[in-house]
């Protein structure tokens, strides 16, 4: 045969076999998925992850025609959860992931995976801002009282946290740096016995999420002193921000966001990501959401990876120049 017409072959069959990818990989993702999904979620029931997490799997399910089943694994700072969808590895996997496991736990903990390599930032659903709170009875109504106390009576307060490691705990580095505070850590197994000792007085101030702290405010068992975000929260309009209090430095959001393994095909990928980001801006979902103070967000795939990598990158300074470790 002549080169020219093994030229025209080679042609050809690169062009079929063009074709063949564009009309299997969406084959692929209109026959994925084969089973029911798993949504792993790596905090105990409850709290603001779980929450997200039953948001979009009750309507993930009934889009996908499948079920979503929430399985709860808490534990080492959020991540036994991503640990386990990139052991399974079976593309029915997926996580609802937590700015704790994917951008603070990867700089403070030895992982059983790659944060990096082995997992993949499909869909963002939104952030939830961490609140400054204090004890009813500590005497003080603003942030600038807090400062005040804490730098006439150093070493008198703790803060409580829901773990070391915690955005909470990493909250309280911050306004330690920006005030130069005499404050003492405190880490809990959670919110819940945080709150419960700060509502009791053992602490005297926390930087908890708005999902935790929010009905306690509202019925007047803690003070609200500032959200820690860029914008005042709706579910809070009278409290300012941390920036508005004179603390520009100190913000803090637990963002929540759909992780897969790595491995898991683009086409299967795009639909996950097309089908939350779709589900989050229903007005039940969104209102559900909101009920627990999450500004929703929708972000294509590629800015969900660079705020992912973003975010690595400013917890991971942080850690670094906090010398913060886990004990």
């Amino acid at each position: 045969m002549k080169p020219s017409a093994w030229k025209r072959r080679a042609v050809r069959a690169a062009a079929a076999a063009t074709l063949l990818g564009l009309t299997v990989v969406p084959a692929l993702a209109q026959e994925w998925p084969s089973r029911p999904l798993r949504m792993l979620v790596g905090s105990a029931p409850g709290g603001g992850t779980d929450a997200a997490a039953r948001a979009v799997a009750d309507k993930l399910g009934p889009a996908l025609k499948t079920t979503v089943v929430v399985e709860n694994k808490p534990g080492a700072s959020n991540t036994m959860a991503p640990a386990e969808a990139v052991r399974a590895n079976d593309g029915h996997s997926l996580v609802m992931g937590v700015s704790t496991a994917h951008a603070i736990a990867p700089y403070l903990i030895k992982l059983p995976y790659s944060n990096d390599r082995d997992l993949v930032p499909v869909a963002y659903v939104g952030a939830v801002p961490n609140v400054l709170v204090v004890n009813k009875d500590l005497g003080v109504n603003t942030v600038s009282d807090l400062v005040a106390l804490v730098r006439k009576q150093p070493g008198s307060v703790n803060f409580a946290s829901s773990g070391a490691g915690s955005t909470q705990h990493i909250a309280g580095e911050l306004f330690r740096e920006a005030t130069q505070a005499d404050i003492t850590h405190v880490p809990y197994r959670g919110s819940a016995p945080a709150l419960v000792d700060l509502m009791g007085g053992s602490v005297q101030m926390s930087f908890d999420t708005m999902a935790s702290v929010l009905p306690h405010i509202k019925t007047g068992k803690v003070k609200a002193l500032a959200v820690a975000a860029a914008k005042r929260s709706p579910q809070l309009p009278d409290v300012p921000t941390t920036a508005e209090a004179g603390l520009k430095e100190v913000e803090m959001s637990a963002w929540y966001g759909v992780y897969m393994p790595a491995g898991t095909p683009k086409a299967v990928q795009d639909r996950v990501h097309d089908e939350v980001t779709r589900i989050i801006q229903m007005p039940d979902v969104k209102a559900r959401l909101e009920a627990i103070g999450m500004e929703v967000q929708p972000m294509s795939q590629a800015q969900f990876q660079a705020f992912h990598n973003a975010e690595n990158k400013r917890y991971a300074a942080l850690i670094k120049r906090r010398d913060i470790r886990l004990d």
